[in-house]
């Protein structure tokens, strides 16, 4: 999939208000292999955007295409190749399992594809500082380390295009560069393109695009 189109998108919620976006009510297209830096204040609609992108949410007006696709007329078994191979998302409020282990949450999305060999998860593992975590409940880890799982389950699957909403939020600096070299190698393995949401943070990557939300 080489691109996503978003045609006169308007939130629902922002239907009854004037609009100064450079996004919502804008034709605007995500193409595969750049990097895209949306920041907006708190309440602006970032974690709204890339719910419409992934296909969670659909109170908006307008019009998403993936490639030639519009949303309207996707059904359930595109979509579920649409999440499994072409589009990867780490979430604000991350979805891991808690009852889990950090590893078992990995594993459930590797399971699916086969996309990293158990040597290649266990680099990112230790790379991210959490090789001694890789047995421990989800729960139990702090809202940071949780972050960093979350990451490198999302890279644990095929993709076009990588959706990050916040997802250095609780990290210092030293793993924020930790972290985003990971995801720098593989955008790069695999020419995919970068979308991720900040409330104004712009953290590392060579950005193609910035729009203000």
């Amino acid at each position: 999939m080489n691109s996503i189109s978003l045609n006169n998108v308007l939130p629902s919620f922002l239907s009854d208000a004037p609009v100064a976006s450079e996004i919502w009510g804008r034709d605007i297209a995500f193409a595969k292999g750049e990097y895209v830096l949306v920041t907006a204040v708190s309440g602006a609609g970032k974690s709204s955007l890339l719910s419409y992108i992934f296909g969670e949410r659909c109170d908006f007006s307008g019009t998403i295409t993936y490639g030639q696709q519009p949303l309207e007329v996707i059904k359930a078994k595109y979509w579920s190749q649409l999440r499994s191979r072409h589009i990867s998302y780490v979430f604000q409020g991350l979805r891991l399992f808690s009852d889990l282990t950090a590893l078992e949450n990995i594993l459930i999305k590797n399971r699916l594809i086969g996309q990293k060999t158990a040597a290649e998860i266990y680099a990112m593992l230790d790379a991210a500082g959490l090789a001694d975590k890789k047995q421990e409940k989800a729960g139990r880890l702090s809202f940071g380390q949780q972050q960093r799982i979350a990451v490198i389950r999302a890279l644990c699957q095929p993709f076009d295009f990588l959706l990050l909403d916040e997802p250095f939020s609780h990290l210092d600096d030293a793993n924020i560069s930790i972290v985003s070299s990971l995801i720098e190698q593989e955008l790069r393995s695999r020419g995919a393109g970068l979308l991720l949401c900040s409330l104004g943070q712009e953290y590392s990557f060579n950005y193609h695009h910035h729009f203000k939300l």
